[in-house]
Parts: structure tokens; sequence; C-alpha cells
């Protein structure tokens, strides 16, 4: 008999082949290489005058960053499949703004931006990377979004709301096999369970469409990935809604930041002028544009404490 998991694995295949031109006629948000809703900002001085005299740009004039297109509504390719667009582009576009240069996006896989990164192929990183206290052995962090995790569930769901380990006991939950995600419900449910509450049930898969199945089945009660992606899922299809959300790094803070070479001395400019534009709303523009208001930070902090080692 073949597992109910990889069975359905089998079944949604078939989802992914959708072509990029018809995908994009389903989206909730701008897919097209104009992006002409794009926000911009004007030249920070404030922020120019922290940039050290001595950095050397890796090109003149210009800000190269380093962007691994995932998928949106953070990264991804418009319909032209080679220009790069989503919220951390929108975002590199306002720091580049603010810093008073061009802006470059270098696509780069997603193992690679710390050597790239660390050699000076590029001067930062904007690309959902998590502040952790391994990488600030290496790197300078300036946060500009919270790492956050969804709790989603069908649109005509009963369930209202899910904030601590209680609200989900004796909840199905579709989840990724092996992710942070499983890790942190595994010790929501031991401790539903030691409160003498119902443990939760999760239902492990590979990928995502096995999930989305598994909870438009009704198999699943809620389905727990990055919020981002779930985002924009529930934008296009309108049949399922966030009920709750959950710190990538929880019990403790887990932040998104910019990256760039430990010591150089362009995070301090990157900080300030994540702050001018929190302050200006700008940030928050940029945020709304994709759906992502819910992961906004009220201050953008130089290397703060990050996820510890495991």
């Amino acid at each position: 008999m073949i597992p109910r998991r990889t069975l359905l694995s089998l079944l949604v295949g078939a989802l992914s082949t959708t072509s990029l031109a018809a995908f994009a006629q389903q989206a909730p948000f701008d897919l097209g290489p104009e992006q002409t809703g794009r926000i911009r900002a004007e030249k920070d001085p404030a922020a120019v005058a922290r940039i050290p005299s001595n950095y050397a740009f890796a090109e003149p004039g210009v800000l190269t960053v380093g962007i691994s297109p995932g998928g949106p509504p953070l990264a991804t390719y418009a319909t032209d499949a080679k220009t790069v667009i989503g919220a951390d582009p929108d975002f590199a576009l306002l720091i580049a703004g603010s810093l008073g240069l061009k802006l470059n996006l270098v696509p780069v896989a997603w193992a690679d931006w710390p050597l790239g990164l660390a050699s000076g192929k590029y001067d930062a990183v904007i690309s959902n990377v998590g502040v952790t206290e391994q990488r600030k052995e290496k790197f300078d962090f300036s946060t500009y979004r919270q790492g956050l995790h969804g709790f989603f569930v069908k649109a005509d769901s009963r369930i209202a709301g899910i904030r601590e380990p209680k609200d989900a006991a004796g909840l199905t939950i579709a989840v990724g096999g092996g992710t942070n995600q499983e890790r942190i419900l595994v010790e929501w449910s031991k401790q539903n369970v030691a409160a003498g509450l119902k443990p939760i049930e999760l239902q492990l898969f590979d990928d995502e469409a096995a999930r989305l199945v598994s909870l438009r089945s009704g198999r699943s009660d809620v389905i727990v990935q990055p919020h981002a992606q779930l985002v924009f899922i529930a934008a296009r299809d309108k049949d399922i809604r966030r009920i709750g959300t959950l710190s990538a790094g929880w019990p403790l803070k887990s932040d998104v930041a910019i990256a760039t070479r430990k010591g150089s001395g362009l995070v301090d400019a990157l900080t300030l002028a994540t702050n001018n534009l929190i302050a200006n709303g700008k940030y928050g523009q940029a945020l709304a544009r994709w759906g992502l208001e819910e992961e906004a930070l009220p201050r953008s902090e130089t290397n703060p404490p990050g996820l510890p080692k495991y």
C-alpha cells in the first residue's frame, strides 16, 4: 500500500507545471517586470554620512545586493523570467535610494550567498536571512522584518485563532517534515500533554502542494509554514485565511536582516536608513504592497541577539 503522504505528493505533482503566464493571471500582486507601483526613497543624507569614507563598493555608485529568488512574495522572477521582483527587491531598492545609489540585484543560490558576500562579490545580502549567533561571527546585520511562520485554515473553518500552545491542543496540523516548524510544534504538543491537554497531531509532508491538499480536503485542520508563502497563497486562491503567527525562532525572537561583511562599516548606515524608512512610512508601504504588514518591525537593530547555536 502506498503511504497517504506519498500518494498525496504524487497526486499534486502536476499542480507545479502551471506556466508562469497563467500563474501571473491568478496572482494577487503585480508580477510584471515593469513594477510601476514600487515605492521609492529619496537620498537620506544622515544615512549617507554613516558610510565609511574608505568603504569600497563592489561597483562604484551602485549598491550590489545578493538575493535568492525562492518564490513570491519575498523574491521571485517576473513574467519575463529574468527580472527579480518581490518584497525583498523592493526593500533593497528603498535602501539603495536612501544611500543615493543605483541598485544591482544579483540572483544567487541560497547556499552560495555567504561565500559571495565574504568575497566582496556584493555589498549586502537582502534575502530573508535570519540573524543567528553563528552567522554573526562572519557577518553584520541590520534587521528589517520579523521572521514568522503562519497558522492558516480553510476560509470556512471555525477555528478562530492560535496564539499559544493550548490553542492548538487536539488539532491536526499539516507541516513540513524536518522543518523548524515541526520542531516547534513538537515542543508545543509536549507542553499541552504536560498541562493535561490533548496533544497536537502532526501530519508531515515533503511539499507545499501536499500540505494544501490535506488542508483543503479536511484531513488537516491547520497548515503551518513560512508566513509570507501562505499570505501569497491566501490572496491568490482566497480559500484559506490566517488565524495566527509564530516566531520562527520560538520561544525566541527571530528577525530577518540585511547581511554585510563583518567589520565593513556599512551596517550602521543600513540600520539608520531602515529606521528612517520606517519613520517616513515608505517601509510600511513597501511591505503592504506584498501583503506583509504583519511582519513589520517597529525599529531596525544592529546585530541584535540571534538564534543560538544548536
